[in-house]
């Protein structure tokens, strides 16, 4: 009797090395693992280390965030994935006594009301007594009670939706450098639906922001889902969690983790070619050719362009029309005896209408523990972005320079930080235009014709941690039914050695 031939294992490429590919990676491993099938995976990054625009820089008891520095608790995904590898001791959420956000307006600094809901006003006095909106702008915001839903659900930008529901000021003062500093993007271009659906889910539902968020408030006030409750210390109820170390460690943790397969850091992908009986052939920077039964695009959507120009060039103009846009973060940290002016709370936006050098900034050992010693203040001022990308052109010198001008101006900080970190991120931050999800869905379907190709990332479906996350594991679920619903001799056999 003659033994069965042993199953080829089927290996998964990635191109990119991102929160998303690492995502995508584990949860083709731990899936594979518990179906029985026999999948491998290979990621190609071409920077020298791994996690994208995750980097947490630690000096003694700094701990200092180039990229992100935290993820939404309401997308549930990362803080899952964290507790899943065992980071869960180190979730920590934002302080519970320093919430307050500032509006930098008329060159001073003035807290945003108490009660907003992102841009919604939701109690009554603290909107009507703040300094920051004027008599018409607060009546025009009252209006939203009164004007009609919008009678079809098509997409529109973020600053028309803004201007129709609340008005000119609500667009200019709060929502510009609030919502489209999330995104980093321009109000006027940036799509509705692909960054906060939630709001036309509301106006919708209840034909109003306003009672919609009302509506909301006292749902979560019933179930007992309300931050002024939270116990000191505790990050499940928190809005932002982050870990106590950095981002970066759940980054090294997924990459701990991985053991099925390989991880090419350093390592460019320089062309794809598809087989016609199914599959791809990798050629990476070093000339090694490398074949996948399947291939999930990770990588910036610039790169996927260029990378599928060669045989899906209709794809390949579609990534290439998502726009990309450049900025940079400045860590500074100062001594508390020299920080005489601090504001009680987490930070300050600055509306595009003040000029300011500086978009926002976070006072980071503020909104977060563990990440400065006692006796020091960290803050983090963010540069460039529409509009302003040409603050990159500047050196790092002179970017710090700006920033502390900026804190000079506006906190009358004196002193010299005793540390300066600039990150840049040129090209770094996907826009999502009007009518993005549907162009996003055109080419996920103009992937189906190359079975097994996929993109996934923060081009297309959410650029938040969790958003990559998710979008990773989905992909992953979307691989291994592919792979499983392939018989065998429906995938490509590589040549000995190339597996």
């Amino acid at each position: 009797m003659n033994n069965p031939e042993p199953v080829q294992p089927r290996r998964v490429a990635i191109v990119g090395g991102g929160i998303t590919g690492l995502a995508a990676a584990y949860t083709l491993q731990k899936t594979a693992r518990e179906t029985g099938q026999q999948v491998n995976f290979i990621i190609f990054e071409s920077d020298v280390r791994l996690g994208g625009k995750i980097i947490t820089e630690t000096s003694g008891e700094f701990v200092v965030e180039g990229g992100p520095d935290s993820f939404l608790l309401q997308k549930p995904w990362a803080a899952q994935l964290a507790q899943e590898l065992g980071l869960e001791n180190e979730l920590i959420g934002t302080n519970p006594g320093q919430r307050k956000l500032y509006v930098v307006n008329r060159g001073r600094l003035t807290p945003m009301p108490d009660g907003l809901m992102l841009i919604i006003p939701t109690r009554f006095m603290p909107f009507v007594t703040s300094p920051l909106i004027s008599w018409p702008g607060k009546l025009r915001m009252g209006l939203d009670l009164f004007i009609p839903r919008r009678a079809d659900d098509e997409d529109e930008s973020v600053g028309a939706f803004i201007r129709r529901r609340l008005g000119r000021e609500a667009l200019e003062k709060i929502a510009e450098p609030m919502m489209s500093g999330i995104h980093v993007s321009d109000p006027e271009r940036q799509s509705l639906l692909g960054t906060f659906p939630r709001f036309r889910k509301v106006e919708m539902q209840h034909g109003s922001l306003i009672r919609g968020m009302l509506a909301q408030k006292r749902a979560a006030r019933q179930n007992g889902r309300t931050n002024s409750s939270r116990p000191d210390g505790s990050w499940k109820n928190s809005v932002f969690v982050t870990l106590r170390g950095g981002l970066n460690r759940l980054v090294d943790a997924l990459a701990s983790a991985l053991q099925d397969g390989e991880i090419l850091t350093n390592c460019a992908v320089t062309n794809i070619q598809p087989e016609p009986a199914g599959g791809f052939w990798i050629t990476d920077l070093n000339g090694r050719q490398t074949f996948a039964d399947a291939l999930i695009l990770a990588a910036p959507a610039s790169v996927s362009a260029r990378l599928t120009a060669p045989f899906a060039p209709e794809l390949s103009r579609g990534l290439a029309g998502i726009r990309y846009v450049s900025t940079a973060t400045v860590s500074l940290a100062y001594r508390r005896s020299e920080w005489t002016t601090p504001i009680q709370g987490v930070g300050f936006i600055a509306p595009r209408r003040e000029n300011r050098r500086i978009s926002a900034c976070t006072m980071t050992s503020t909104k977060f523990g563990h990440r400065a010693p006692e006796d020091k203040v960290l803050v983090r001022c963010f540069i460039g972005g529409p509009g302003r990308e040409e603050a990159l052109d500047k050196s790092d010198g002179e970017i710090i320079a700006d920033a502390r001008a900026e804190l000079n101006q506006l906190l009358g900080v004196q002193g010299a930080p005793v540390l300066a970190r600039v990150y840049r991120w040129p090209a770094g931050n996907a826009q999502y235009d009007v009518g993005h999800l549907e162009r996003v869905r055109q080419m996920h379907n103009l992937c189906a014709d190359f079975p097994g190709l996929y993109l996934s990332g923060s081009a297309y479906e959410g650029i938040g941690i969790p958003d990559c996350v998710h979008q990773g594991q989905q992909t992953a679920a979307k691989v291994l039914a592919f792979l499983a619903e392939r018989q065998p001799d429906q995938l490509y056999a590589a040549p000995i050695g190339q597996m």
